[in-house]
């Protein structure tokens, strides 16, 4: 069984390979012979419990003591490898019984003797490899030396260039092949002495949408959305990875406990329901973990419960999939990727999938610096109807000067309700230096609310009703403007999806993008986009801008008045004067504030013509949202009859509304009827295409306008609801 690991496990137990230094190739090839069976022996030193004496001593230099393999599992496992040298699940789990071995032991003997038998295979193709590159470097001289001395055959003078170009096309290709024999060499030689290939694909790409080309990126090739910290991250070496496993094991254990526990860890605030973390009793019960704190870095640990709409099993999915995952939580997660899947998981399931992985998490505002995070996540059947999945951060093993935020074991406790419901309970944990938020923002983020457990628990809740609303077939007729064709609902909501994972992707301090303070203002910042040959965007120059202020009322009354189309020509200049009016809607909530609509302006001008607008209004206790675009009156007529929505051009604005951290703020929240609640920070963004042409420059009568159509429309937004609050 795994125990956690300490600093003294993570310097030892690399891999069981080592090259030595000024040994002839025969010495090399009989080391590696010897180190392989050595290594089968006793490789699972590295998987094995600490010994019940170790376990107890106090001093924490000390160094662990591990078990072997005995020689009657060493042949029994041999003589099964001789049968069935891949054993399933139950195989595994049935020799393990046998032998007294966890299944996890047996499965690493098996993948160290395949790696034994692959790497006698890879020698000799090393061979093969060798004489066929040394061919082609003397062809490579044949032909350097044929270009040097040709000839004219009419005149006997040197050859023009031009003459010899079918000679240098084949010079060409043959250096091409040598190049990638030689790095394939290179490769296999790197993973047969244990060391990390020099650069590791992605396995999967960011998976937050992010089609347009900002004008700030100017490299090609790199991970798009990644900040230098999360580009300079590759895949996990071979050598590490028997580390990450164990990590992963001990986070797990120490998750499952803190979920389960409740004071002293956990205290009960004197001010209400809001739970303390005891860092002291933290300390005491885990004395070991990812090691201390880091100088400079502060701790955020939260815990919340919630019961949600939605099974077990489909919960694990979304959080196994980086792309549904950072699909759900698009308003807090703004990029993410998997670098590596150390495994997939057993019994068709998720239960011992293990990923590295890269995450950036965000709040809805320009004024917010964006937190960056290199970890394992692990998913773990316990019990039946009970998961768990788990994050930690892997700074331990692959240290980063860069790093500003680490997780120690985060994550969330899933249990099986009945009728399709599951109690969840999401333990965040974090160590971070908060370096470069607004002043604005400060008290927010300083008490753990912007990035804690109930801003994850809340959108999670939100987004299972949302999800159970999609799926919906039992959809009243009654109400006027109702949409209760089912294919038009799933393409209406895919889109409104769409537009709100775009808004929150260009309105936070993702390092995908640079922000630029305009001058003469300290409020407004601005970018500029290319949007080209995307079917989801009109081409040209895109220029965003956006803006965050505080205002002295409640969340939930600003959130009222912004999704109101009876008020929006108090604030919505583009409407001009226009009536709005609601043609069409789909709740998708318990909160009536939870919908997406569609809006007709009826514009005054009978000249124009009309508008539509499509919005989506989704809120919770910890934030809300009104994110809103202008769409074409035919598009939306395919969508509404079950059409395909990623056709259709969309540029969202909107607003995004977070409690000012103030104590009253921070408890109900978004719930909260009146204005007892705080009050709000809102940030107000704007798409506008002001070129249809791509390549065209920006103009500077293009910002004055959007920097003006912003003020207006803060100003007019404040107007309103300081005569509400008068």
């Amino acid at each position: 069984m795994f125990q956690q690991p300490n600093n003294n496990m993570m310097e030892g137990q690399l891999h069981p390979f080592e090259m030595t230094q000024n040994t002839s190739e025969s010495e090399i090839a009989r080391m590696r012979d010897e180190e392989f069976d050595s290594a089968l022996k006793s490789g699972s030193e590295n998987h094995e419990g600490v010994s019940g004496d170790d376990d107890q001593d106090p001093r924490p230099n000390k160094k662990k003591r591990y078990h072997r393999h005995t020689q009657h599992q060493i042949q029994e496992m041999e003589a099964f490898f001789k049968e069935c040298p891949h054993p399933d699940d139950k195989q595994r789990k049935e020799l393990g019984r046998v032998l007294g071995l966890e299944p996890l032991q047996v499965k690493f003997w098996f993948q160290n003797k395949r790696t034994q038998m692959k790497t006698q295979h890879e020698r000799q193709e090393n061979s093969q490899l060798r004489a066929e590159n040394e061919k082609l470097r003397a062809d490579n001289m044949r032909y350097r030396e044929a270009l040097s001395t040709a000839s004219c055959p009419n005149c006997g003078g040197p050859t023009a260039v031009g003459q010899m170009s079918f000679d240098e096309h084949h010079l060409r290709l043959e250096n091409a092949r040598l190049r990638e024999e030689i790095d394939r060499i290179s490769a296999i030689a790197a993973k047969y002495v244990g060391k990390p290939v020099v650069s590791y694909p992605l396995l999967s790409s960011p998976m937050t949408p992010r089609p347009l080309d900002f004008g700030s990126q100017t490299g090609s090739g790199e991970m798009y959305g990644a900040g230098e910290l999360l580009r300079s991250i590759n895949a996990p070496a071979e050598a590490d990875k028997p580390m990450i496993i164990e990590l992963a094991v001990a986070a797990m254990e120490e998750l499952v406990r803190m979920a389960q526990m409740g004071e002293p860890l956990w205290m009960t605030s004197l001010d209400g329901p809001t739970t303390v973390f005891n860092e002291e009793e933290y300390i005491r019960t885990f004395p070991r973990g990812i090691g201390p704190k880091p100088t400079g870095f502060k701790c955020e640990a939260s815990k919340e419960t919630c019961v949600v709409i939605m099974n077990h099993i489909s919960l694990v999915e979304i959080l196994m999939d980086v792309q549904q995952w950072s699909t759900v939580f698009s308003a807090i997660v703004s990029k993410a990727s998997t670098l590596d899947v150390l495994s997939t998981g057993i019994a068709g399931n998720y239960n011992g999938a293990l990923q590295v992985m890269t995450a950036e998490f965000q709040v809805p505002s320009p004024l917010v610096p964006t937190r960056e995070s290199y970890y394992v996540r692990y998913c773990k059947h316990h019990a039946e109807g009970t998961w768990a999945v788990v994050d930690v951060s892997l700074d331990n093993i692959r240290p980063n000067p860069a790093m500003r935020c680490r997780r120690r074991p985060s994550g969330c406790l899933i249990q099986e309700m009945p009728n399709g419901y599951s109690k969840v309970t999401w333990i965040e944990h974090v160590e971070v230096e908060d370096r470069g938020v607004h002043n604005l923002y400060k008290q927010l983020v300083s008490s753990g609310h912007a990035f804690g457990a109930k801003r994850w628990i809340a959108t999670l809740d939100r987004q299972c009703e949302r999800l159970a609303s999609l799926m919906a077939t039992n959809i009243p007729t009654g109400d006027a403007g109702v949409i209760t064709n089912q294919d038009g609902r799933k393409s209406m909501l895919k889109l409104a999806e769409r537009m709100v994972i775009s808004f929150c992707a260009g309105v936070g301090a993702s390092t995908a993008h640079t922000w630029t303070t305009l001058s003469g203002t300290d409020d407004v910042r601005v970018m500029t986009r290319k949007s080209v040959d995307d079917p989801g965007r009109p081409p040209g120059i895109v220029l965003s801008a956006a803006t965050s202020f505080w205002l002295p009322v409640s969340p939930k009354r600003v959130f009222d008045f912004l999704r109101d189309e009876n008020s929006r020509n108090e604030w919505d200049i583009l409407s001009n004067g226009g009536v709005v009016q609601e043609m069409a809607h789909i709740a998708n909530g318990r909160d009536t504030g939870n919908c997406v609509s569609l809006l007709r302006v009826n514009s005054e001008n009978s000249s124009q013509t009309n508008m539509l607008i499509l919005q989506e209004s989704c809120t919770d206790p910890t934030a809300s949202f009104v994110i809103y675009a202008p769409v074409d009156i035919v598009a939306m007529n395919v969508v509404l009859n079950g059409g395909d929505p990623d056709y259709v051009a969309l540029l969202p604005s909107g607003f995004a509304i977070l409690p000012d951290g103030s104590s009253g703020s921070t408890g109900s929240g978004m719930a909260d009827a009146g204005g007892s609640s705080g009050g709000s920070l809102l940030t107000v963004a704007f798409q506008i295409l002001v070129d249809s042409v791509p390549t065209a420059k920006l103009s500077l009568g293009s910002v004055a306008t959007v920097n003006n159509l912003v003020a207006c429309t803060v100003e007019k937004i404040k107007a309103s609801l300081s005569c509400e609050n008068a």
